[in-house]
């Protein structure tokens, strides 16, 4: 079964002469998948390379124009996969999209800061950038009834939204396969970056982050914990970021003093990714943390909702110093919204906090009645 995915009529739209494509998302999120659709959709006449190809490497890295343009061809549209492991890329895509007439570009990367940091600046004014996450809801709603929707729930809470996840139907099949994701792709371009070398000790620093879902994270303890300085664990947080493996919230205020606004809390891309680290696939019927993995859900499928749709909001979670809360917080033009996300019944009242010092935003709870509207 093909899930469409939401960006490709956008990714389609935009391949246009004089312009590069970009696609950015973690390995095994479906990138591949996206560019044959591509690739079959718009009927160009295509030529597709692999950044993992050394001969590859060697040809787009040169940086000839004369190389460049023998190696095009007669071609109409040029794919590059894995394009960050290809050194200069980004020089070299400008000068193909500049001097060979016609010409489309579309590449893909799993690491958003090595590609980020090639083609930023050669490609100013040049190519449009998309991030492709695992499956959204809104994306298997397109394939499934409202029915398999609901009865799926528990099953996405637990083993996630990657494509192979989603398509199987056999558990354990899911959790070899996020095993192998966690053992063999979830750090391979983090460990390539840098002098990052201590595999066990992200590891671990994600396990801890995993049991954290939901309340703010103390930098200093988790160093603490694993034996490393406060800077290293700034750093290697906000390496799993960039290369989209946990997401960063920060707090909301509009500078009133009673608001917490220093610390962030972690959230995980993927619920399957999350289960897996800690090795939970237990229902939701046997968990103690049946909050913190629905909370996670919700979070990682607004995120792809807003990021998809482009609107450019601000989210962030929203709390006091005598712990009032709310757990996300959007702005937009000037208006903001509460959001409590609740497995289980709870009050239908914003803190009394929220409502003295924001009488204009809204508030509302999502719950197990109510999400598809917010996550769709």
């Amino acid at each position: 079964m093909y899930v469409r995915q939401v960006i490709l009529p956008q990714v389609l739209k935009w391949l246009r002469p004089g312009k590069v494509v970009v696609v950015y998302g973690a390995r095994r999120v479906g990138k591949t998948t996206l560019v044959g659709k591509a690739v079959e959709e718009s009927g160009y006449k295509t030529l597709k390379l692999n950044g993992d190809d050394i001969v590859a490497r060697e040809l787009l890295g040169s940086q000839s124009l004369e190389r460049l343009r023998t190696l095009v061809g007669g071609n109409e549209l040029l794919v590059v996969d894995e394009a960050q492991r290809i050194p200069g890329i980004g020089q070299s895509l400008k000068l193909l999209v500049d001097e060979v007439s016609g010409l489309r570009v579309l590449a893909t990367g799993s690491s958003s800061f090595d590609l980020a940091k090639e083609t930023g600046e050669p490609l100013t004014g040049r190519k449009m950038t998309f991030h492709l996450h695992p499956l959204s809801q809104k994306e298997l709603g397109g394939v499934e009834s409202l029915n398999k929707t609901l009865s799926s729930l528990e099953s996405r809470l637990i083993y996630g939204s990657y494509p192979e996840v989603v398509l199987s139907s056999d558990d354990e099949e899911r959790r070899a396969y996020l095993r192998e994701l966690v053992d063999s792709y979830l750090l391979k371009d983090i460990l390539q970056f840098d002098s990052v070398r201590k595999s066990d000790k992200i590891i671990r620093l994600l396990q801890l982050v995993a049991l954290q879902i939901g309340g703010e994270v103390s930098v200093t303890e988790l160093g603490t914990q694993l034996g490393l300085g406060k800077n290293t664990v700034d750093r290697y947080l906000d390496l799993l970021v960039k290369s989209f493996v946990l997401i960063r919230r920060g707090g909301f205020s509009r500078n009133l003093r009673k608001e917490i606004t220093k610390n962030v809390r972690y959230y995980f891309v993927d619920n399957g990714i999350r289960n897996s680290l800690i090795a939970n696939h237990n229902p939701m019927s046997l968990r103690g943390d049946t909050g913190q993995v629905w909370e996670n859900y919700i979070v990682s499928e607004r995120i792809k909702v807003l990021d998809y749709a482009g609107t450019g909001m601000n989210s962030y979670f929203w709390r006091t110093h005598d712990g009032q809360e709310i757990d996300v917080v959007e702005e937009e033009g000037g208006k903001l919204a509460g959001y409590e996300i609740k497995w289980g019944k709870c009050r239908t009242k914003p803190p009394r906090a929220w409502m003295s010092s924001y009488p204009d935003a809204t508030f509302r709870i999502v719950n197990k009645d109510n999400y598809l509207e917010y996550i769709t």
